[in-house]
């Protein structure tokens, strides 16, 4: 009986140790499984604060950077600042959530650009409107009084019409104006006309043809431009310095109208934003052009796409900058005969090349010719000193004549009337009446600050 008990102690004992191996094991299992929820508890909340962290920096830098980067493209947008704590699918939804800001924020400026266009083109008409009645008022009152404010007012008329003009052509609204054929020259001078410092610019005729002129369609669209470029110039250069304008012909390529100033130049950002501007892009926000909006080469870009034009700006030799207008050849025209041109139109610059008529005359020594004899050749003879009598001139060539001869430089055409206002105001202050006053007459040297054009 002995060995029974023995073997029954026997296999308690090893039933205890199998227990006690069994719970030891247990035990050593739920201590890993403890670590192990710790340690998947503790990354959960690493992850958890990773996403909120990436989140708030989604809600104040991510979306406001995208915002920014629509005006100014070189702004940076930061990305994921803890990339490896964030799975790819929550990667995924924050890149996700960025792209459908910006797109939100894209739609919404496009609306509200498009109803501030629409409100600026009704009212930009309506003022027009106003001021182009204002203007044939003023041309009436100028053939009535000759005070010589009522040009001051006129020419004041002109600049806020030309603002206005700019402001409609912004908005892709209809310049306002409607011209037959008009000579390139003449809408040059057009042009200087509705610019502040319009005395400092000085134009240069080059053109082979005096009646090359632009056809109907474009002949206000190219003022409107030009005048932006003239005003630009004039506005960033020193008031003592000049504004060349030089108008030249190129074969089958059309013409040129290039603008030269002596002013502060720019930097290569402003130049780069500039050409992209005169370039003609799609779409250009009112809200990208500054406060205050500086819309002039933004309104040379938009004629541009519209008519064809093509204009170019940089670094000019006489230290400012130069920008070229090119008019390509299926827009320009030459006018008959028939139609004069305006008498302020500078001449072409070969037309005012003629030696043969300065040159004095002067007695020539003539050789006589060799004979083939081989004999000496006579001594050489002199002509005539005596005057032979001038052949007849056709009607033609007395006409040619006497319209050069009438012509005359703007600086004569603008001494003329001052000689002539002046003559009388004296009359009138001789007969004992009151005089125009004549306080204002450099109003318009005084008011350039207010009048002068500050937009590119």
């Amino acid at each position: 009986m002995g060995w029974i008990v023995a073997v029954i102690a026997v296999v308690a004992a090893v039933a205890a140790a199998v227990r006690a191996q069994n719970a030891g094991r247990s035990e050593h299992l739920a201590l890993a499984r403890a670590e192990l929820a710790e340690r998947q508890l503790k990354a959960a909340e690493a992850r958890t604060a990773a996403l909120t962290d990436e989140i708030r920096q989604l809600a104040h830098k991510r979306i406001p950077a995208a915002a920014l980067a629509l005006s100014h493209p070189t702004a940076p947008v930061p990305g994921l600042r803890e990339a490896a704590g964030i799975d790819g699918e929550s990667a995924r939804l924050l890149t996700e959530a960025v792209q459908a800001a910006r797109a939100a924020v894209v739609e919404e400026r496009g609306r509200v650009d498009a109803a501030a266009r629409a409100a600026m083109r009704g009212t930009s008409a309506k003022i027009q409107s106003l001021l182009n009645q204002s203007q044939q008022l003023l041309h009436e009152l100028q053939h009535e009084y000759d005070d010589p404010r009522i040009l001051q007012l006129d020419f004041r008329n002109e600049l806020a019409l030309r603002r206005t003009q700019s402001t409609a052509v912004l908005c892709d609204a209809w310049p306002g104006l409607a011209r037959q054929n008009s000579p390139l020259v003449e809408i040059v001078l057009g042009a200087q006309s509705r610019v502040a410092g319009y005395e400092r610019i000085k134009v240069a005729n080059h053109l082979r043809d005096e009646r090359l002129a632009l056809v109907a369609r474009a002949a206000e669209p190219l003022a409107i431009a030009l005048a932006e470029l003239l005003a630009n110039a004039t506005a960033y250069s020193h008031p003592d310095t000049d504004v060349q304008v030089t108008v030249q012909q190129s074969g089958g390529r059309g013409a040129f109208l290039v603008v030269d100033d002596a002013g502060i130049g720019m930097d290569d950002d402003a130049l780069d934003r500039a050409r992209a501007l005169l370039a003609g892009p799609s779409e250009v926000l009112l809200t990208e052009l500054g406060d205050p909006p500086q819309t002039g080469f933004a309104v040379v870009g938009r004629l541009v796409v519209q008519y064809g034009f093509n204009c170019h700006i940089e670094p000019s030799p006489f230290g400012g900058m130069r920008t070229i207008l090119r008019v390509p050849a299926q827009l320009l025209t030459v006018l008959k005969d028939d139609r004069n041109l305006s008498a302020l139109a500078p001449k072409p610059m070969q037309a005012h090349a003629s030696p043969s008529a300065s040159a004095p005359a002067e007695p020539e020594t003539v050789a006589a010719p060799q004979p083939s004899g081989g004999h000496p050749a006579e001594l050489p003879s002199r002509r005539r000193r005596s005057p032979r009598p001038t052949p007849a001139r056709s009607a033609s060539a007395v006409v040619t004549q006497d319209r050069e001869q009438l012509s005359r430089t703007p600086e004569q055409a603008e001494a003329s009337w001052a000689a002539l206002q002046q003559g009388t105001l004296n009359g009138r202050s001789v007969a004992g009446r009151s005089s125009a006053p004549t306080a204002d007459a450099h109003d318009r040297a005084d008011d350039q600050d207010e009048q002068g054009d500050d937009e590119k």
